[in-house]
């Protein structure tokens, strides 16, 4: 059964490769890039929704998801629209809503970052901003409680700001449970990789 690991904007699908390195047997492992599935269309959440559930409605049986921040709101959205075809979902600091202020104050800074900042993200600067504003009435607070497979909520103990979501996620969705990397911000996947890949592990051997 493939485990698909979704990076967020701020960062590629290579973001996972040491995460990977620790799991071990990454034959079933998929790290899409963002980028890559929009496919030159208009980056916009609907268009990288779209494109996003296409590639994982190709593949065959269910499937394991797991994302950070925006690949976890993708992997929430999926959840709940093709619910039989997700194993278990695992969401590491993501929002189950947008903040609309921490998105405007998000933005404001990203103008004045020059464009070779962006090299790094899964968009450059003019698709990095549009993506934000098409996505600042996300919110799935009136809808995680239809989530029916195991959930795993992750967050980093320094990520202050998606704390509170993630808490949100594991008191709303019936068969959630939720962890507290120590140490750790919200870039898990690059800030704290090995024990991000133990805990995944096991997860999903108790999930097999």
């Amino acid at each position: 059964m493939k485990k698909i690991l979704i990076h967020g904007s701020g960062h590629k699908s290579t973001s996972w490769d040491k995460v990977v390195s620790y799991m071990g047997d990454s034959e079933d492992i998929l790290c899409p890039d963002l980028s890559s599935i929009l496919g030159g269309k208009e980056a916009c959440y609907e268009n990288l929704y779209a494109s996003f559930a296409e590639y994982c409605n190709k593949i065959d049986g269910q499937i394991h998801l797991c994302g950070l921040s925006l690949g976890g709101i993708l992997a929430v959205n999926y959840a709940l629209d093709f619910p039989q075809k997700v194993k278990t979902l695992v969401l590491i600091g993501t929002p189950h809503k947008i903040p609309r202020v921490a998105s405007g104050f998000q933005n404001v800074i990203f103008r004045f970052l020059p464009k070779a900042m962006f090299e790094t993200m899964a968009f450059d600067k003019k698709d990095t901003f549009a993506l934000g504003n098409s996505m600042k009435n996300i919110d799935f607070s009136s809808r995680v409680n239809r989530i029916k497979c195991p959930t795993l909520i992750l967050c980093g103990k320094k990520d202050s700001v998606n704390m509170k979501s993630a808490y949100y996620f594991s008191e709303n969705i019936k068969n959630a449970e939720m962890k507290v990397i120590e140490n750790t911000g919200h870039i898990v996947n690059e800030e704290n990789p090995g024990a991000l890949a133990k805990i995944l592990k096991e997860y999903y051997l108790s999930n097999a």
